[in-house]
């Protein structure tokens, strides 16, 4: 009997090339928010962290990231529901929901491709916080 590949396997049990690995490249939680100060609530905008690379949509220098970007956030299995902005379609989110990656998943197709021509990841519609401007003038409607 074949062993279930290790996506498919409790988050907690993961190690951290696994749980790195899990990782989409959608790009989406790169993105600046905007916070509202008297209620709170969390505005999506299409400004993304000065180290995503948009073509690809992964971080520039993710090894270095926390010395360049202080506020960047470590997504780990036992916080990840706390990070309630993080977008439904997010391969940690689903993992700890138990539910299966998605199609488009490149551990599932086989191509990092798939993602954006699924139409699923940020490329081609988010601009680098290096040339936004005010966030304010960025908030978008619905998540990307």
């Amino acid at each position: 009997m074949a062993k279930a590949p290790f996506w498919e396997a409790p988050i907690e049990s993961l190690d951290r090339a696994q749980w790195e690995a899990l990782c989409d490249g959608c790009g989406k939680c790169c993105l600046n928010k905007v916070e509202d100060e008297d209620t709170g609530r969390i505005y999506p905008t299409n400004v993304a962290c000065k180290l995503l690379d948009l073509s690809t949509c992964r971080c520039a220098d993710y090894r270095n990231r926390k010395a360049i970007v202080p506020e960047c956030l470590r997504l780990t299995p036992r916080k990840i529901n706390d990070y309630v902005w993080l977008p439904s379609t997010c391969a940690y989110v689903l993992r700890a929901a138990g539910q299966p990656l998605p199609e488009w998943h490149y551990l599932v197709s086989g191509s990092i491709e798939t993602i954006h021509e699924a139409g699923m990841s940020v490329k081609g519609r988010a601009i680098s916080e290096l040339h936004a401007g005010p966030l304010e003038n960025h908030i978008i409607e619905q998540p990307l």
